[in-house]
């Protein structure tokens, strides 16, 4: 079933906010630890691991002193931003319901 496999690939509590975090642009792992506080850096590398292996992600390494990686989203992951968009719309709607009860 394809929406089971796309929940395979987004489910968990750290992967949408990573990918979020990536849709304003390139970062390093840093930068992404900075964007989701709660993170453990075991973690959130356990997450980028998992989202490159399903091609949301993509880990580039930089030959420099020290060694930079970047992560960013490749084009399959940059298409979950309008489904994003209407998840973040509908989470408005949830609340204006439950606290409108």
């Amino acid at each position: 079933m394809a929406a089971r496999d796309a929940l395979e690939v987004i489910q968990g509590k750290w992967r949408i906010p990573i990918v979020i975090s990536l849709t304003y642009g390139t970062k390093r792992f840093g930068e992404l630890q900075r964007d989701i506080s709660d993170i453990s850096p075991k973690m959130l590398s356990q997450e980028l691991k998992a989202l490159e292996i399903n091609q949301i992600v993509v880990r580039k390494l930089h030959d420099s002193m020290p060694v930079s990686v970047e992560y960013s989203l490749t084009p399959l992951g940059l298409s979950l931003k309008n489904l994003l968009v209407e998840l973040r719309l509908w989470g408005k709607h949830l609340r204006s319901e439950i606290v409108g009860r």
